[in-house]
């Protein structure tokens, strides 16, 4: 694969993804639903930690936390131009610049965030205030994609199949990982021919 495709997929998710966020943040209140069809919606939450509302406590757990974000997009960016000049499958590449873009797009929110943008609790958020709602690397993830699949009741109460809001970033994290789970035996085919012949001839 040419390393300009990789590129090209990083560039493409994370327009999308800064694009609805940047939308949500200036168009929703905090807690404010769209509803799209009978089981899609836009519900604008903003997440203070990891996925599934996961939070590291107090300033420097966010600290540790937006530090992690940003050595495993430098780690990503690595491995990707790694496996370019591995040759290895366009599948894997593919799902690993997805994986990549997710955290990059994720990594922006967590950096910039809380500095560029007003609290969204009483109305929507004003663009570069004269001061943020939080400091650098202290910003909120912001959520919004909530896909009811069904629901169901139990005792009485109303249960959904999956309650989770996610965005853009975590939906091409999602995709990365699961191609390479699924496509594991496609993606790594080459790897396990060339180590076959490097033993058949070793030991010959």
């Amino acid at each position: 694969m040419k390393p300009y495709k990789p590129v090209l997929i990083v560039i493409f998710i994370l327009i999308i993804d800064q694009f609805t966020k940047f939308w949500v943040k200036t168009h929703m209140f905090l807690g404010e639903e769209i509803s799209i069809t009978s089981w899609f919606s836009l519900h604008f939450t903003e997440n203070p930690g990891m996925a599934f509302g996961m939070v590291l406590p107090g300033v420097w757990g966010k600290l540790f936390l937006s530090g992690f974000r940003l050595i495993a997009v430098g780690g990503g960016t690595y491995f990707i131009f790694y496996l370019i000049k591995q040759k290895a499958h366009w599948g894997f590449i593919t799902a690993a610049s997805m994986i990549l873009a997710g955290a990059i797009g994720n990594m922006i929110d967590g950096s910039i965030y809380g500095v560029i943008f007003s609290d969204s609790y009483m109305g929507v958020a004003r663009v570069f205030p004269p001061k943020g709602y939080a400091g650098f690397m202290q910003g909120l993830v912001v959520d919004m994609i909530h896909v009811k699949l069904f629901t169901f009741h139990w005792d009485g109460q109303v249960y959904e199949f999956f309650p989770f809001i996610f965005n853009v970033a975590d939906s091409a994290i999602t995709i990365g990982v699961f191609l390479i789970l699924v496509f594991q035996k496609m993606f790594f085919k080459e790897e396990v021919k060339e180590e076959t012949i490097t033993a058949a001839v070793e030991g010959n």
